[in-house]
């Protein structure tokens, strides 16, 4: 299955969080190539905020980011250019009123006619009613 991999999901797989185990078996699948995980480019900034926030917030020591980011980069999905989404996305955004970096995961899942799988429980809210192919880490099995 393909799948468009928002960074909420990538965080998982290093970070102590709730849905870690299906995170976790996420990227097993997709590393014994059962599933294809794609993302816009900015996905790799995203995933080192998050994580800079996690040492900030005390969750993870300080400078264990830069090591977690990589970790997650040797697993990362196939990166899609964000600038091909850049005009829909903002379409998504202004209609929604939901984040632009949200929208472009929204943009390439809608151009790749794949889910698009988060862990965002805020983004789900925004955004599945009008873009059903959203779904949930959650319903993974």
């Amino acid at each position: 299955m393909k799948y468009v991999l928002d960074a909420s999901v990538a965080v998982r797989w290093v970070l102590p969080t709730p849905q870690r185990a299906k995170a976790l078996k996420l990227r097993t699948e997709h590393r014994q190539q059962i599933h294809e995980l794609i993302a816009p480019s900015h996905f790799t900034g995203e995933i080192a905020s998050a994580l800079t926030k996690a040492e900030r917030q005390k969750l993870v020591a300080v400078g264990e980011a830069r090591r977690l980011t990589s970790d997650i980069h040797n697993s990362a999905p196939d990166l899609y250019p964000y600038e091909a989404l850049l005009w829909r996305a903002i379409d998504i955004s202004s209609q929604t009123r939901s984040s632009l970096y949200d929208c472009l995961y929204v943009a390439l899942a809608e151009r790749e006619g794949c889910p698009m799988v988060t862990a965002n429980e805020k983004l789900l809210r925004n955004l599945q009613r009008t873009f059903p192919f959203i779904i949930s880490l959650a319903s993974l099995p």
